[in-house]
């Protein structure tokens, strides 16, 4: 008898554990393309970037130019004159380069601008998702467009069109 109310108890007890949790799909690469802000930022990403390339790429044409000449006037140099030469064309490169990396580099000027525009569309959509997570008890949301290998997502479980409506922007 003790056995019996032991394995009841047991499979009673179980049954809390296995509750069925709930599951959601967002897509974030759709949901962004739907918030105007982001595509806005892109654009002004993409200019700044692309004046920037042409400004490091003008200064490299300029490093380029100065060795061609440095090169066919070696023959008519003396020592100190191509050694003064080099020098300006090994600065001239390292200002290049340095402008580049400041531009450029992982804590440059467009990773900065990148994250002072996207950070707050960022959080807006978090916001978004963890209210929709907390109103519909979602135990777990993942992004389907991220890098991990989702094999199979039903349809019925991705809820990026009420993350859209939780921004304000309908479908």
């Amino acid at each position: 008898m003790k056995k019996l109310i032991l394995l009841v108890a047991l499979m009673l007890g179980s049954f809390g554990f296995t509750q069925a949790q709930k599951f959601a799909l967002i897509d974030m690469d759709y949901i962004l393309k739907a918030v105007p802000a982001y595509e806005t930022a892109n654009e002004q990403l993409d200019q700044l970037s692309k004046k920037w390339q042409k400004e490091v790429e003008t200064k490299l044409a300029e490093v380029q130019t100065m060795y061609k000449n440095y090169q066919t006037e070696l023959v008519f140099m003396s020592a100190d004159m191509k050694t003064k030469r080099e020098e300006e064309i090994v600065a001239k490169e390292k200002e290049a380069n340095e402008l580049k990396r400041n531009y450029f580099g992982p804590q440059g000027e467009l990773f900065k601008k990148r994250e002072s525009l996207m950070k707050p569309i960022q959080e807006e959509i978090f916001t978004a998702v963890q209210t929709l997570a907390n109103e519909k008890d979602y135990q777990l949301i993942l992004d389907k467009s991220s890098n991990m290998s989702l094999i199979f997502a039903s349809p019925k479980i991705d809820v990026s069109d009420a993350v859209l409506d939780k921004l304000g922007y309908s479908k």
